[in-house]
């Protein structure tokens, strides 16, 4: 049974809540009066409707049609239809009746993730995997809309590695590849997260000017389980990925498509799947169009045209606020939007008090030359050099490094404008707008007071609100009132605080976010300044992300720290002076950038 199933339906007449049977109907008929008695109680009847409703039955008419064309027909009470009569119910049975209930989430049977599957998935993740499962074998396209930090990836990932396991098993047929779309910074985090979740699942990413085309792609294609690519490759690509059927297409951060004319868009729907899947913490951002463009694309057709939508709820919903309008909206996308809340008491029962999160983005390509200039430079002066000057040399590399990788001006001192520059700030950006939306607050580490010089303004006037910043120059006197505010219901949303002088001795309580802009590799520094959010009086969850540029320093230290901790529990020695010990030939492998570090 899917959405391209053959279903059947029939229409009834009713007198208010009482539908009624042929011998009924001909009594009401022959009677020819506005007021007849029916079932005990007296009924007042337009004749003329009446009449008119009749010869609507009596027409012969196809009544058969596809699932997924009487979901849309169900759900919108065919408003278009030229019917002679009101629709007052709808009423359908099994899994139609479910989906149109917007029930599917909790009266699906459960779904396990297989043992392969590494991740113990947390009672809504369940949930969420049963919803997506059920909607997948019935080929209707789902959107996963959960908060950020409410694990969209492990679900998804669940989903895989279950379809997998099931055809497997002979349950079904071989499955075929999933094609994963997501932003360039992202590419690595899924290729991480799948192989710490789900091991088993045999990855591609298909991105930079490396990537496979012709007879080599249509062999790998065919070889693994999921290909993760982005927005942009798809659009440079488009004519050899439609020619797959693929097994699932899934858009990760899908209000990339929010705009349903720009080429992403219109790219994700020459693509052929089966199933389709829209991960985003935000499907609706700033105007119902958006949504239209997602919904779409996943279940084309569902929410009528673009010009049908925006006259029947844009309009009435944006314009004057029409309350029933939304209802409906509500109504038609609710079986295949499913969002869950940090808020929401049942979902919070089942996070963790901090949920740690490495945050993925790539450097541009000014960012990738200044990189690569600096470590031709430094290796040269450190390759001549020994004793105390030696480690000075790596230190200073490190940090002119460090900032390369926050942003150009940085290491130039030149007072330029941050701009698009600097893809650390582009993604932080994207960040922000998520939790600022979700009316959240957030707290943002760097070790360098440039850095947060130069952030301030940029994203005052980015988000037009006010950005605090504390530094190892602010009077106590400031300081204090600083916290006051940011601790205050009205206060300001976002912090950025130097490491060192909001590290500690802080209660920063109101944020329930911590962003690690730079890091500083020693954890028990990080966890310092984490705890100013994570501490006594926080009744919410705390997201820690870090960022991580893949095929840069960042990443390899940051690896080289987990390998200590894995290995022997060891806690690094303060800052970096560890760093300074490693061989010349261990410093080049550490500083080397990576192809994959730098944006398409």
């Amino acid at each position: 049974m899917g959405r391209e199933a053959l279903a059947d339906f029939r229409w009834s007449l009713a007198v208010g809540e009482d539908v009624l049977d042929e011998e009924e109907i001909a009594e009401l008929v022959a009677a020819k009066a506005p007021l007849v008695r029916l079932r005990g109680r007296w009924i007042a009847v337009d004749p003329d409707r009446l009449r008119r409703g009749l010869e609507f039955l009596r027409q012969p008419r196809g009544t058969v049609v596809t699932a997924a064309e009487l979901l849309v027909f169900a759900a919108t009470h065919a408003d278009d239809l030229d019917l002679p009569l009101p629709i007052v119910d709808v009423q359908v049975d099994g899994w139609v009746g479910d989906v149109l209930a917007g029930t599917v989430d909790h009266t699906l049977r459960p779904v396990e993730p297989p043992a392969t599957f590494a991740a113990q998935l947390r009672p809504y993740q369940r949930r969420g995997l049963s919803w997506l499962a059920f909607l997948s074998r019935l080929g209707l396209g789902a959107c996963l809309a959960d908060d950020m930090g409410l694990g969209k990836t492990v679900q998804l990932l669940a989903l895989e590695a279950t379809d997998r396991a099931e055809a497997a098993g002979g349950e079904h047929s071989a499955v075929g590849p999933t094609l994963l779309l997501c932003p360039m910074s992202l590419v690595g985090n899924w290729q991480r997260e799948a192989g710490r979740f789900a091991p088993a699942l045999r990855v591609y990413a298909h991105h930079g000017p490396g990537r496979l085309h012709g007879k080599e792609l249509a062999a790998r294609v065919g070889d693994v389980d999921l290909v993760v690519s982005t927005y942009g490759t798809a659009v440079r690509d488009v004519e050899e990925l439609a020619a797959y059927e693929w097994h699932r297409l899934a858009l990760d951060e899908a209000q990339a498509i929010k705009n349903s004319q720009a080429t992403a868009s219109r790219t994700v729907r020459r693509l052929s799947a089966r199933h389709r899947v829209a991960l985003t913490g935000t499907p609706l951002e700033n105007r119902l169009t958006e949504l239209w463009s997602i919904m779409d694309v996943l279940n084309p057709g569902l929410l009528g045209s673009a010009e049908k939508f925006r006259s029947r709820f844009a309009i009435p919903v944006e314009r004057h606020g029409s309350a029933e309008a939304a209802q409906l909206l509500r109504r038609l996308t609710r079986p295949y939007l499913l969002r869950r809340v940090k808020t929401d008491p049942t979902i919070i029962d089942d996070l963790p008090e901090k949920i740690e999160i490495t945050q993925d983005y790539r450097l541009t390509r000014e960012q990738a030359s200044l990189y690569q200039t600096v470590v031709d430079d430094m290796m040269e002066r450190i390759e001549g050099s020994d004793g105390m000057e030696r480690r000075g040399r790596v230190l200073a590399a490190m940090a002119k490094l460090k900032q390369v990788c926050n942003h150009p001006a940085q290491l130039l001192h030149d007072g330029s404008p941050v701009g698009k520059r600097s893809g650390k700030v582009i993604r932080l950006e994207e960040i922000l707008t998520e939790i600022l939306a979700e009316g959240d607050k957030v707290l943002c580490f760097t070790q360098f007071t440039e850095f947060g010089e130069m952030l301030v303004p940029h994203l005052s006037a980015r988000f037009d609100q006010e950005v605090l910043f504390l530094h190892g120059g602010v009077p106590r006197r400031r300081r204090d009132e600083m916290v006051a505010r940011f601790q205050a219901a009205d206060g300001p949303a976002v912090f950025i605080l130097s490491l060192k002088a909001g590290g500690t001795g802080l209660n920063l309580t109101a944020a329930n976010h911590v962003v690690h802009l730079d890091r500083w590799w020693n954890p028990a520094v990080e966890n310092q300044a984490t705890d100013r959010a994570f501490r006594i009086g926080q009744r919410r969850t705390v997201q820690v992300r870090k960022f991580c540029c893949a095929g840069t320093l960042e990443e390899r230290i940051d690896a080289m720290i987990q390998s200590k901790r894995a290995l022997a529990d060891l806690v690094v020695g303060d800052g970096e002076g560890w760093l300074t010990e490693l061989s010349t030939a261990e410093l080049r492998k550490l500083f080397t950038l990576g192809a994959e570090a730098t944006a398409e």
